[in-house]
């Protein structure tokens, strides 16, 4: 009889390592929209990586959803905004669009101008690298906030993020995207509006020695200092987080208060109904212990 609750003992000490092993070897995104109109968070896996458990859903004013994504994954989160459903069916944004026709993108990635929120996860000497860009364009303020690591914990692990809004006005003109009605809804890179070599570091100006921050990506970089301004600007807005002990907040317009009184941040989806794999499987293996040895 002791025999049989020593193996079971065993057993329930296996299932608990199990769970908590897996947990460490994945890595949760929490999305959260602080905008005061509903977005719809796109995302994007590197080629030859394996996904995440969602590419695209979308999160009213003071929502969150939480994602995972495994070891050594590499990709990008952006906000979509103005979308809607045409008649035939077909999901359409007015930014960042990802051309699916639907509201998950399954390897869509977001037509610019787009925010992007860049990572690589256990990367060289097993940190994670991440980064806000605006290479690409603007459509929302955004900050990626390290969880779980502190900044004495290995590498330049502090938030990062773009969190003025270009929109309102420090969009130079043009660059701007007016929406039908005739307001800002994204800003362009000086790259997406004009196509010349220089301002996207090809050709003769594909190296840091020859391609420089423009006018236009200085404006950027005075709004955002943390974010990518332009393609070579890795020194100063590439962060590191130590890959085994970070989880992620990524806030969609951080300055802004949301549309819920309360300031709180409600879960979406089915990760709102239920309490998280790992701790039910806990408790479960905690009621097995007591059985056996009271």
């Amino acid at each position: 009889m002791a025999m049989r609750a020593q193996c079971r003992a065993f057993a329930v000490v296996s299932v608990v390592l199990a769970v908590f092993t897996a947990s460490s070897s994945s890595t949760s995104f929490t999305i959260i929209n602080n905008c005061a109109n509903t977005i719809w968070p796109g995302a994007i896996t590197g080629d030859g990586k394996a996904g995440l458990d969602s590419t695209g859903f979308e999160l009213a004013p003071g929502q969150s959803r939480t994602v995972s994504a495994p070891s050594g994954w590499s990709g990008r989160f952006w906000g979509r905004t103005f979308c809607y459903a045409a008649d035939s069916g077909k999901f359409t944004c007015v930014t960042g669009d990802c051309g699916t026709g639907r509201v998950d993108c399954t390897g869509g990635g977001g037509v610019p101008p787009a925010t992007w929120a860049e990572f690589t996860l256990n990367g060289n000497g097993g940190m994670d690298f991440y980064d806000v860009s605006l290479v690409d364009g603007f459509n929302l303020p955004m900050l990626v906030t390290p969880q779980g690591a502190t900044t004495t914990a290995g590498g330049n692990c502090v938030p990062t993020g773009c969190e003025a809004d270009l929109n309102a006005g420090a969009c130079p003109a043009d660059l701007r995207v007016s929406a039908p009605g005739g307001g800002v809804v994204a800003c362009k890179s000086a790259c997406e509006a004009f196509r010349s070599d220089q301002y996207c570091c090809k050709g003769m100006y594909e190296d840091p020695n020859t391609c420089f921050p423009s006018n236009y990506s200085q404006v950027f970089k005075s709004a955002c200092p943390k974010a990518y301004s332009y393609a070579y600007d890795d020194k100063m807005s590439t962060f590191t987080c130590p890959g085994t002990a970070t989880t992620y907040n990524i806030t969609f317009c951080p300055g802004a208060t949301s549309g819920r009184e309360d300031g709180s941040k409600q879960q979406t989806g089915a990760a709102a109904a239920r309490p998280p794999l790992r701790l039910v499987l806990l408790f479960v293996a905690i009621l097995a212990l007591a059985r056996d040895f009271f």
